[in-house]
């Protein structure tokens, strides 16, 4: 009697499924899927209306500083008024200390940070730029009342006490980097964000600019600004002051912030 061998289906085992499991879930990821690169980057429209808004910002925030004569009051406002107006296309940054911060705590990718810092630089020179040209316009008033308008400039540092002023810079920053890392909340609406930002910058620059006045100083807490209010020369102690301290003291702020509020770098 002639017997039929029923065909059958080899069943793969449970090692091999879970083998297979494992290649897929361990899969590395391309870089470019987590990080865009500087290519994808430039061609997003987003990032191009992003730069803009950090070139107004700070062109206005530095306008504002110049004409108020960096009363920390006028600066309160300028700053809340712009968070509210352009806060949600870029951030409102406008201080490279800040975008400093933000890349170093890992906020923001290095493409934007060197973008924020560049157009950040950029609108406070033009608001010198553009503040010198009124100026110059009236200067027929002088024949009239007899003192010829200037736009207003930082107290160059006194020799020997560079480094009070360089203090007082870095503990400003610090206060407003934590302010502002604490501004980038998400559970935070836009106006709380904006006073929370606008009274950080007013608390750092009272404190700063007192302390710098012991010395016959100024506080300001920001290198592009500090370009705008003609701080900054190709010396040593300038750079320091001015640029070096606020990155410095931003990015402890931020710091110090993530400590306390418990964030971890990712």
């Amino acid at each position: 009697m002639a017997t039929s061998k029923a065909a059958t289906t080899k069943k793969p085992s449970a090692k091999t499924v879970s083998t297979k499991i494992a290649k897929t879930v361990t899969k590395p990821v391309a870089a470019s899927a987590v990080t865009p690169s500087f290519a994808e980057s430039i061609r997003q429209f987003s990032f191009w209306r992003s730069l803009a808004a950090e070139f107004i910002g700070t062109f206005l925030l530095a306008a504002v500083i110049i004409v108020g004569q960096g009363q920390p009051l006028y600066a309160l406002f300028a700053v809340v008024g712009i968070v509210l107006v352009l806060g949600t296309i870029s951030g409102a940054y406008i201080n490279p200390a800040l975008t400093i911060a933000s890349w170093v705590t890992r906020r923001i990718s290095w493409i934007r940070a060197v973008g924020y810092t560049v157009a950040q630089i950029v609108g406070a020179l033009v608001a010198l730029v553009v503040l010198q040209a009124f100026v110059a316009g009236g200067a027929d008033s002088a024949a009239t009342f007899g003192t010829a308008p200037e736009v207003f400039k930082a107290a160059a540092l006194v020799e020997g006490k560079e480094w009070f002023v360089l203090f007082s810079e870095l503990l400003g920053a610090t206060i407003i980097g934590f302010a502002f890392a604490n501004a980038l909340r998400s559970n935070q609406d836009r106006l709380t964000s904006a006073f929370t930002y606008g009274l950080g910058v007013f608390t750092a620059l009272m404190i700063s600019f007192i302390a710098a006045s012991y010395v016959s100083g100024a506080a300001i807490l920001n290198p592009a600004v500090a370009f705008s209010l003609q701080a900054v020369s190709w010396s040593l102690w300038p750079i320091l002051v001015f640029i070096i301290a606020p990155v410095v003291g931003g990015v402890v702020g931020f710091f110090l912030n993530d400590f306390l509020k418990g964030r971890s770098a990712k």
